[in-house]
């Protein structure tokens, strides 16, 4: 299951660059292509999403394995992290049911801000990441669903 955490945040990673190509095929006013590009990356994002919460409930989330100097510095950006990234799906959300209800005026308003803030999410995800498994690797990982059982 280590894999997980890295194939999750290379799924976020690919979401963004398809949201990032598919921003400048709208630009380019090449509609048809920014549709099927932005599908793929919500697509993207929801196979991050599955993974993670399936990997939160039966594995468990890492703690920040690095030196007790960073642990208030890492917390603060993980929150700034999970605040983005909610903000983002939620945003998402709104801004893809306005694209399949065709109220396009609304889409491209709140559109705009969702790629931004997507586009701030996935690397804020990715530094998340590199500091969780590949600069301060051994954190303990704690399964929620044996949190919420009370097997632990």
């Amino acid at each position: 299951m280590t894999i997980l955490p890295t194939i999750s945040t290379s799924f976020i990673v690919i979401s963004a660059i398809f949201v990032a190509f598919g921003w400048y095929h709208i630009a380019k006013g090449h509609r048809e292509t920014h549709q099927k590009l932005m599908l793929w990356g919500a697509g993207f994002a929801l196979a991050f999403f599955i993974i993670y919460m399936s990997r939160t409930l039966f594995v468990g989330n890492t703690t920040f394995g690095g030196p007790d100097s960073l642990k208030l510095a890492y917390h603060i950006f993980l929150i700034f992290h999970i605040t983005l990234a909610t903000v983002a799906a939620v945003f998402g959300i709104v801004t893809l049911l306005h694209a399949f209800n065709k109220r396009f005026a609304k889409h491209k308003k709140i559109g705009r801000v969702t790629a931004v803030i997507w586009l701030m999410t996935a690397p804020t995800g990715v530094v998340v990441y590199v500091l969780l498994y590949l600069l301060y690797p051994g954190g303990e990982t704690k399964p929620v669903i044996d949190a919420i059982l009370g097997t632990y």
